[in-house]
């Protein structure tokens, strides 16, 4: 399903709402997608990534890592951006229509509470190395296998930041100096 022009971007919610949100699309007879990842400087393959998931239901959930899951996965200095924003950022794509941040290292407590239909991952992934493959198979949903090769990466984007700017390193520029200094 694609969006008009006039059709707003995706809400960010609670769980309790997310509940609720889920409770009218399944008695509208909709299907549920769920995505989930860090998104930290979003870019091309995260794009890639939730349309492919989009294409799999009529409903799509993205759950976004907070701070602390992130730190715990990726390391120092990460995240780049707080999960407000990058919430905010995930909600702003075409077909996402509910974003939730979460805390757990995986998605697998909001699948088991929520149970999609379908349980999207990139193409890092293979149905069996999906973590968490064993929940989704035991309420009776299905894995997809979705976006493009997995040829993109923020670790790689900050770094060829970091050394193709070193002076962007420093913190902001000063606006007292006089030109040229």
């Amino acid at each position: 399903m694609t969006r008009t022009a006039g059709e707003t971007m995706g809400r960010i919610v609670t769980r309790e709402e997310l509940g609720e949100l889920i409770r009218a699309d399944r008695a509208a007879g909709r299907t549920i997608a769920f995505a989930n990842g860090c998104f930290d400087v979003l870019h091309a393959g995260h794009i890639r990534y939730v349309q492919g998931a989009r294409a799999q239901g009529d409903r799509l959930i993205v759950a976004v890592n907070d701070d602390a899951s992130v730190s715990r996965l990726k390391g120092a200095g990460r995240p780049i951006l707080d999960a407000r924003d990058r919430a905010e950022l995930v909600a702003a794509i075409r077909g996402v229509d509910y974003v939730i941040v979460f805390s757990e290292p995986t998605a697998t407590e909001l699948l088991a509470a929520f149970r999609p239909d379908v349980h999207c991952k990139g193409t890092d992934y293979t149905p069996d190395s999906v973590p968490e493959r064993d929940t989704v198979r035991a309420y009776g949903g299905r894995i997809a296998i979705v976006g493009d090769p997995k040829n993109h990466s923020t670790r790689r984007l900050v770094s060829r930041i970091a050394s193709e700017h070193p002076a962007d390193r420093t913190g902001p520029e000063r606006t007292d100096a006089p030109p040229g200094s």
